[in-house]
């Protein structure tokens, strides 16, 4: 019972983490270049990374098997590096969990970065600061309520996937079994009060880190 009910929740844990600091990053890059930057096809751009926020979440995984199947350029090319296709491993739900959770981040990263005055920035340049010390040590700090709320949120959705990463990674208990899914294989062998226990964790590790962010926005007005 002990190692049943917490394979999940470890599962959803690392992978919504290591999904976390993928989004983190990439979000944090992109949101900074796109704050700054008007060109044509930029909302085209911004609307293709906010799509999976308001695609179906089967949508999302057919797209990714197509995308990362075993019949894919894309997809021979990665089996052939590791010698296995990355459908159905813990690789592909971490996959699944970054393109849901990316248009939290960057949408989150590129409204801070919109609020950094300028003229901070040109006067750290004016100082000796290279571009990189710039957006390292003014730009960040600066836009660190917004992306700390994006960190947060993206956090929480990519623990609570469920629908792209049943297609695309599985439910394989000890491998890819997380914690939507292992509920959804609960309730429908009938074992209540395990899928209870599994509803009770989600729900109070999601209501802490949403209680953390209402507190710091809160404490950053103050």
């Amino acid at each position: 019972m002990t190692d049943t009910f917490w394979s999940p929740i470890y599962l959803s844990l690392t992978i919504a983490l290591t999904a976390g600091v993928i989004v983190g990053v990439i979000g944090i890059v992109t949101g900074r270049l796109m704050a700054r930057r008007s060109f044509r096809g930029k909302t085209v751009i911004e609307t293709f990374m906010m799509l999976p926020l308001v695609l179906p979440p089967t949508v999302v995984g057919f797209i990714l098997i197509v995308l990362f199947g075993i019949n894919s350029p894309i997809g021979k090319v990665i089996e052939s590096l590791f010698d296995q296709p990355i459908i159905f491993t813990w690789w592909a739900a971490v996959l699944a969990a970054v393109v849901v959770s990316f248009p939290l981040m960057y949408q989150s990263a590129k409204t801070g970065f919109a609020t950094v005055d300028y003229e901070i920035e040109d006067a750290a340049k004016i100082d000796g600061a290279t571009s990189l010390e710039v957006f390292l040590r003014v730009s960040i700090p600066l836009a660190a309520q917004a992306i700390i709320t994006g960190l947060v949120l993206s956090f929480t959705r990519a623990l609570g996937e469920f629908g792209a990463t049943l297609m695309f990674a599985g439910n394989i208990p000890g491998k890819t079994q997380t914690v939507p899914t292992a509920i959804y294989i609960a309730f429908d062998t009938g074992n209540m009060k395990l899928a209870w226990l599994w509803v009770v964790s989600i729900i109070t590790l999601s209501y802490l880190l949403l209680f953390f962010i209402y507190r710091f926005s809160k404490s950053a007005h103050e």
